[in-house]
């Protein structure tokens, strides 16, 4: 039990680590059209969930949204990461994505590599919606407009996040995806 929660901390820490280090380099974020980007920044979080469990998941999406509010208030990219200083829309979104992705992958976890990927893409629509969402409640773009951004944005970054979220937790499972098994993809 004490080396179970002592894993669940480390993952949580490790995890965490490399979505701030993904958020401060940039590297989680890919340059698309029109000056935006998409972000990879939730895949440690959905990856993290699928692992280790909701309560991960949930621990890790605190420092991406936390990493978020900060960096919208220090160092704005942009004209709309002002927004991003208001908690109900860095942070309260991102901890819905480790249990979307756990409860989905929970749901197919017989089938491992379809659960992954359903998990990932679950964990990335609760993002993209969720964040969405909250800046059409908040009135800062028309609902019209946001439906074109998560279209835009939203379905290339399923593809990249459950991908990356598949070969990361196929490795460290060792789960046989093709010819080959765990590490060796």
């Amino acid at each position: 039990m004490a080396q179970e929660r002592t894993q669940k901390i480390v993952i949580t820490a490790v995890l965490g680590a490399i979505t701030i280090l993904l958020g401060i380099t940039h590297w989680g974020l890919i340059p698309w059209f029109g000056g935006v980007s998409l972000t990879i920044l939730h895949v440690p979080v959905i990856i993290g969930a699928i692992l280790e469990g909701p309560i991960v998941g949930t621990g890790i999406g605190l420092i991406f949204g936390l990493l978020s509010m900060i960096q919208a208030a220090a160092a704005p990219a942009g004209p709309t990461d002002v927004w991003f200083t208001n908690p109900l829309l860095s942070i309260l979104p991102r901890l819905f994505i480790g249990p979307a992705a756990w409860l989905v992958y929970r749901l197919l976890k017989r089938w491992p590599v379809p659960g992954i990927l359903a998990g990932a893409i679950a964990g990335s629509i609760a993002n993209t919606t969720l964040v969405l969402g909250m800046i059409g409640l908040m009135g800062l773009l028309p609902w019209k407009v946001l439906g074109s951004i998560a279209v835009i944005n939203g379905l290339p970054e399923i593809v990249v996040s459950s991908l990356v979220s598949l070969l990361v937790i196929a490795a460290v499972r060792q789960i046989r995806i093709g010819r080959r098994q765990g590490s060796k993809i």
